[in-house]
């Protein structure tokens, strides 16, 4: 694997650990959710298709925007700030935020992709 494919699947290798943590956390080995997302990240990583990048990168999206909601519904639980109040704002806001910001990365090099595909059709058509 040359160092520019490496760094071409950054955001899809950051997600399949990330998703590794989320099932982790779960304390379930046979958790669904957990095992299609992987299984789907992996066929991405290996398959490279523009469709299925994008549809995952707004997943994770989508699906990171509702934890943010999970993660301020649960701070607003708290009665008083303390050391649990602090270690879930900071790891929550720290991981909810580098996976949005992968699956933006993702979504974003998807998009070039496309469009860097139309243009070399156009051109080879004209």
């Amino acid at each position: 694997m040359t160092r520019k494919t490496f760094l071409f699947l950054i955001p899809e290798f950051y997600l399949i650990c990330a998703t590794l943590y989320y099932w982790i956390l779960t304390s379930s080995l046979l958790n669904p959710i957990a095992i299609a997302l992987l299984a789907i990240l992996i066929f991405q990583a290996i398959s490279k298709k523009i469709i299925t990048g994008l549809a995952l990168a707004v997943i994770f999206i989508v699906l990171n925007l509702y934890m943010v909601l999970a993660l301020l519904s649960e701070l607003s639980e708290f009665t008083e700030r303390n050391t649990a109040f602090d270690e879930l704002l900071i790891m929550g806001s720290i991981f909810l935020g580098l996976n949005i910001v992968m699956s933006i990365i993702m979504f974003v090099k998807y998009i070039k992709r496309q469009l860097y595909l139309e243009n070399h059709k156009e051109q080879h058509i004209a």
